[in-house]
């Protein structure tokens, strides 16, 4: 199911199971979902359109009941190339949210019409580089925007500020109603000045699932954003 207008306009911690214990998986999404977050993060790689390979489908079906149970969502981040054949594999699975890069995509309209005609909230991906005037060209077919301020491929990497220094222009240019998702570095001692910069969707991943409490780091991480 597509992810409501409240919660796209909320701020939330999107812990990114790309650092969880594999061999752990499903307990310690319901570590974290326990401890507050609403919103599970899957990168999803190929080691083509990045140069690293994660999960697909399956991963998402296994725990859907596990995070939709709880009353959760799943965002998913595809980073491959033509994602156009993937999505509705991701939403059958169980997929809340897909956000697609513009570089991957041959048709980047029909890609995101394609997430939302199968029920899912469509999104866009930027990447460091990216040109952020794409968003004006598709401002009116996306729900999210997913920033990312690391090079993608791997987790663990340092933020780039010249990214996040880039968010209060997007928030400018997009309407509140569309979720402002930020992706990469995000640390205990930099998540204020996320949240700050007009983010409301903050993944992190080693973050929380590095920590030796992921529910105690998500709690930690949470009242830092709250102010």
């Amino acid at each position: 199911m597509a992810i409501p207008d409240n919660v796209r306009e909320e701020v939330h911690l999107l812990p990114s199971i790309l650092s969880a214990d594999f061999s752990r998986l499903g307990e310690q999404v319901g570590c974290v979902m326990e401890a507050g977050a609403q919103i599970i993060h899957v990168d999803v790689m190929d080691g083509h359109f990045v140069p690293n390979i994660t999960v697909g489908p399956l991963v998402v079906a296994a725990l859907a009941s596990e995070v939709h149970g709880r009353g959760g969502y799943f965002s998913v981040h595809l980073m491959i190339e033509h994602p156009e054949d993937y999505i509705k594999a991701f939403v059958e699975a169980g997929a809340d949210a897909v956000a697609v890069h513009a570089e991957a995509c041959c048709q980047v309209y029909h890609a995101l019409e394609s997430i939302r005609e199968l029920g899912a909230s469509p999104g866009l991906a930027l990447n460091p580089g990216s040109d952020i005037g794409r968003l004006r060209d598709v401002a009116e077919s996306i729900d999210h925007v997913l920033v990312m301020t690391v090079n993608p491929g791997f987790g663990g990497q340092g933020m780039i500020q010249a990214a996040l220094d880039r968010i209060p222009t997007l928030r400018n240019m997009m309407p509140r109603s569309v979720a402002i998702e930020v992706d990469g570095g995000v640390k205990l001692d930099n998540v204020r000045e996320v949240v700050d910069k007009g983010v409301n969707w903050v993944v992190a991943g080693s973050a929380v699932f590095g920590a030796q409490d992921p529910a105690a780091a998500v709690q930690e991480l949470q009242r830092v954003m709250a102010g």
